[in-house]
């Protein structure tokens, strides 16, 4: 008696993973629908997320500029529907200049690079 019920939970239980071709095909899907949205100036690399989330792919776009800078995107594809979406460009990291000591105490300035990118706690 215990056999069959063990043989009938485990038919009712979901696959537990997809095959490697399948998530190539999704790879693929998620790259064809996002480079349709890539802008057309300049060159676009695409990285496509191997999985995505339960719901969505992801791709990260970054499109040279004709002035040497890059525009970074990120394309979400949305897994029922098989359509894409693409964010509006981050705004890219701005010189800030701040004032500093060296080592004999002169005030200097020193010039870095500011994103609005930080540290977070899950």
């Amino acid at each position: 008696m215990r056999l069959p019920l063990l043989l009938l939970a485990l038919a009712a239980t979901p696959a537990l993973g997809s095959t490697d071709e399948a998530w190539k095909e999704f790879q693929a899907e998620v790259e064809t629908a996002c480079t349709a949205l890539a802008p057309t100036e300049g060159e676009t690399g695409i990285e496509v997320n191997p999985f995505g989330s339960e719901s969505y792919g992801a791709a990260l776009l970054i499109t040279t500029l004709p002035d040497g800078g890059a525009d970074r995107f990120v394309c979400i594809y949305d897994k029922k529907s098989k359509k894409a979406e693409i964010t509006a460009p981050f705004v890219p990291p701005q010189d800030v200049s701040m004032p500093a000591a060296d080592a004999e105490g002169n005030v200097v300035i020193e010039e870095t690079t500011k994103t609005d990118a930080h540290l977070v706690k899950p």
